[in-house]
């Protein structure tokens, strides 16, 4: 005689089919979306290696600055984006994988904003004869707003994915309340990046260009397309993220059998 024994397992599936049409929307707003985020990065490392001579640290404060725009660009705006992206470009992918990731891509954030904001403040401070203030601009704010809920935002989702690892069963109910709040927040902060890199991007350009900004030279509409790519990553991380279809959804199926 054999005993009846009940077997449960994981099996992860999409609850509904995609037709044709569902999956070109979905493969063009990730695809574009994918481009932006290389695009406005190559596009500020072009503007400020062609019109403003590269980098440097501390020998040239002009090209010590350069470093601020395109660390923050590639901290707040590529890896920040791309880990957000990572929720809906992953569908195949275990989930635990894909937090993995997240926290990954995350974490290249750090260094990128921290030497960032470095460089900017050494800029201001050292510069010659006089000094710039800090955090006197709408910029600045931004910034400050931007870099604070970055940084609870990872310090929370570092926390809760170290709880996952450790007790997953026991913090479940906890973690499920954590993640539409944590969701929240990341789009958020993400909007406010590029909030922050618009205004900043604006400002730059005025104090270099001053007057000549009006008539259209050839930085200045690099530079506004740079904004521009960032103003269409907000719109399309914002309706990706809104999209309930995209996101990938996994159910437990609980089969029985006899031993």
């Amino acid at each position: 005689m054999g005993k009846n024994k009940m077997h449960t397992h994981r099996h992860y599936e999409e609850e509904n089919e995609w037709g044709c049409g569902s999956w070109l929307e979905y493969t063009m707003v990730v695809v574009l979306a994918s481009v932006l985020l290389l695009g406005s990065l190559a596009l500020t490392l072009f503007w400020v290696i062609y019109y403003h001579n590269g980098f440097a640290w501390r020998e040239d404060l002009s090209k010590q600055f350069n470093l601020h725009p395109v660390l923050m660009v590639a901290g707040f705006i590529t890896f920040s984006g791309f880990s957000i992206l990572l929720y809906r470009i992953c569908r195949c992918c275990r989930r635990i994988y894909v937090k993995l990731l997240h926290t990954v891509f995350h974490a290249l954030s750090i260094p990128c904003v921290a030497i960032g904001f470095m460089a900017v403040l050494d800029t201001h401070n050292l510069k010659r004869p006089e000094a710039i203030p800090n955090f006197y601009s709408l910029h600045s704010w931004i910034g400050l707003v931007t870099m604070g809920l970055f940084a609870i935002q990872f310090v929370v989702g570092f926390f809760s994915f170290l709880v996952l690892l450790c007790c997953e069963g026991a913090t479940s109910a906890f973690r499920a309340a954590l993640v539409p709040i944590h969701a929240s927040f990341g789009l958020t902060t993400f909007m406010l990046a590029i909030a922050a890199c618009v205004t900043g991007l604006t400002e730059k350009v005025i104090f270099t260009l001053g007057n000549s900004y009006s008539r259209m030279p050839e930085e200045g509409i690099i530079v506004n397309a740079i904004g521009m790519s960032l103003i269409a990553l907000a719109i399309l991380i914002g309706y990706i993220l809104q999209r309930d279809e995209f996101r990938f959804r996994a159910h437990v199926l609980i089969r029985s059998g006899d031993l």
